[in-house]
């Protein structure tokens, strides 16, 4: 057998797994473009369905909900942003379910047992973060945007000369700049429920211990001020619902990691492996 027979021989498996690696970015892909195709003629009613925080919020202040178009090709992007965010979320099953696929193969039996949980906590949590911002944090936010609105009243006949003329402050949306606010809660407070499964996670590989989570609270609570500050619109009130929604997920995931760890020590002792850290200095004084 040649030098060269060897090399290609020991890259037989890189190989492999890169044909793999493309075959199931691929059936993702394909996934993902069945699914845009599947959301885009539905797209209008997901747009009412989205639009009705808004609509009851005005509705509940006597006005007519509607929004109107700036662009003429506005309608349009709307339908493709739609269709871009629903595919995704409708093909994520079939995009998780590869991506678990490649990386599966490499896991030990106990590793797969450990990280399938999250894989399926994780839809489940940006769930029911998405669901926590459309039906609690939208109508709050949006019955605190329509405050600010000034309304201009009709002076009857005779009062006309004895009152002054004041502007009115009506809105009168853009349908595709609601339409980004609105996807950008969503996914502001999807994307910031997913913080207890990856500190579980990270706790679970041992990357991180509950103690320490303890130790860094208080620069965890500027730093969840700061993703707030930036994941919402500009308005202290979106922020501080995100914080509030967010930094109990952080006391959460420091319970859960210390329930991980007393249960891993626990196994430990039963099997006679557990060292006490008194015992660590010992060893490393002797």
């Amino acid at each position: 057998m040649t030098h060269e027979d060897t090399i290609d021989d020991s890259s037989a498996p890189l190989i492999e797994h890169l044909k793999e690696l493309r075959t199931r970015v691929l059936w993702s892909l394909g996934a993902y473009i069945a699914a845009v195709c599947i959301v885009f003629p539905v797209a209008q009613y997901v747009f009412n369905f989205l639009s009705l925080p808004v609509c009851h919020a005005l509705n509940a202040r006597g006005q007519d909900c509607g929004l109107v178009m700036i662009k003429l090709q506005e309608g349009f992007f709307i339908n493709v942003n739609i269709a871009f965010f629903g595919g995704l979320v409708l093909a994520f099953p079939i995009i998780g379910y590869h991506m678990w696929r490649f990386v599966a193969p490499g896991l030990y039996k106990s590793e797969k047992n450990a990280f399938l949980p999250f894989l399926l906590a994780s839809p489940a949590m940006f769930l029911l973060g998405a669901s926590f911002s459309y039906y609690v944090v939208l109508p709050m936010a949006f019955d605190f945007f329509l405050s600010f609105q000034q309304g201009q009243e009709t002076p009857v006949a005779s009062e006309v000369a004895e009152r002054a003329v004041h502007a009115g402050i009506v809105f009168q949306g853009s349908a595709q700049e609601y339409l980004g606010l609105t996807m950008k809660f969503i996914l502001a407070f999807g994307l910031c429920f997913q913080l207890p499964v990856l500190l579980t996670l990270m706790g679970k590989a041992g990357l991180i211990t509950a103690a320490a989570l303890a130790s860094v609270r208080k620069y965890a609570i500027v730093a969840i001020l700061a993703l707030a500050a930036v994941a919402t619109p500009p308005d202290m009130m979106s922020q501080i619902i995100l914080f509030c929604a967010v930094y109990p997920l952080y006391e959460i995931s420091i319970f859960l990691i210390r329930g991980i760890e007393k249960r891993r020590e626990a196994q430990l002792r039963a099997e006679g492996l557990w060292v006490e850290d008194e015992d660590i200095e010992d060893s490393a004084k002797k």
